[in-house]
């Protein structure tokens, strides 16, 4: 379903519309921008889930000369459901990324995560080996479904909300890094840091899952949340990645690749590329590109050499063949 498809179903027969992908957004409906000069993006090559991670991440992540001392950071993986395969975003990847981030001077990691299925977050945790991770590396994990919360104005009205009620440790982090796990999605297209936001979003206040944010759109409150919660860097997890009828139920796809970067929407375009998808046609990432970072390969740094050969595409569900480079 095409971006503002229920805003399209409300029009009177008699008014004419476009029928571009593009035209729900003739009218900019963003208050911020985020966009940057030159976004810069890093591509591990990993082959396995390894304690071996650690260092690859804290070399990664020196690449950036990231301001980290003292400052709070909180990790936000993709935790959707305890069910086999490449579901959750890998916790050795979340430790090792806890561990970098301390090493490099942070004050505080934290892990923070509301899933969106699942409502038994502990079960989640146990099942995904992340307890042992958070024991390990000194950090903490905060359940974002049930913690503390404050009413919030949004940053942009693709979804008409007007505010979000956001979790207290979301908004005191000093520095925001999205980690999800790459995988398509039987609604957006593809699940990438952009779309991991959605886990900010308490359970308590928008049901399981986030069902008040699936009936105003979820492109739309991808948008909404991103321009709110902006993230300050991604980690996203393509050692193993998930292809066909994700999030959930898809098929593992080998990628051998971390994807970091200072900018969520020049990440999901390079995860995009790796997927053998045109963020270009996935119509969030597209309008995201607008003001919450950038897409144009011509306006990224790869910082560690080149992305690789083209990929043979990731396989997805009939409605997204359009995407597919």
């Amino acid at each position: 379903m095409t971006i503002g498809r229920r805003r399209f179903l409300s029009v009177g027969a008699g008014l004419a519309v476009s029928t571009t992908i593009t035209a729900p957004f003739l009218v900019p409906k963003h208050y911020v921008s985020y966009r940057r000069a030159l976004s810069r993006v890093a591509v591990l090559e990993a082959k396995e889930y390894s304690d071996d991670l650690e260092q690859l991440l804290f070399d990664g992540l020196t690449l950036f000369r990231l301001q980290i001392r003292g400052k709070s950071v909180l990790l936000k993986p993709n935790l959707v459901e305890n069910l086999p395969g490449p579901v959750n975003t890998n916790a050795v990847l979340v430790g090792g990324a806890a561990r970098a981030f301390l090493r490099l001077g942070a004050a505080q990691v934290t892990i923070g995560e509301g899933s969106g299925h699942q409502r038994d977050t502990e079960l989640i945790v146990n099942s995904a080996g992340l307890e042992e991770q958070i024991r390990e590396r000194r950090t903490g994990f905060v359940d974002l479904n049930r913690d503390e919360v404050v009413n919030v104005r949004l940053k942009a009205n693709y979804s008409g909300l007007g505010s979000l009620w956001l979790p207290c440790t979301v908004l005191k982090s000093d520095f925001i890094v999205s980690m999800p796990k790459i995988k398509t999605h039987h609604w957006a297209g593809v699940t990438l840091s952009l779309k991991n936001m959605f886990g900010v979003a308490p359970g308590v206040k928008y049901g399981w899952p986030k069902n008040l944010l699936h009936w105003h759109g979820i492109p739309e409150s991808i948008l909404d949340i991103c321009a709110t919660v902006p993230v300050n860097f991604v980690i996203a997890d393509g050692i193993i990645a998930m292809e066909g009828n994700g999030p959930l139920h898809g098929t593992p796809r080998k990628v051998n690749r971390v994807v970091l970067s200072d900018d969520p929407v020049a990440a999901d375009a390079i995860c995009s590329r790796l997927m053998g998808i045109d963020p270009t046609r996935v119509d969030y990432l597209n309008q995201a590109s607008s003001f919450l970072g950038n897409i144009d390969q011509q306006k990224i740094s790869v910082l560690n050499g080149n992305v690789g050969a083209e990929p043979t595409p990731f396989s997805v569900l009939p409605a997204f063949r359009g995407i597919l480079l």
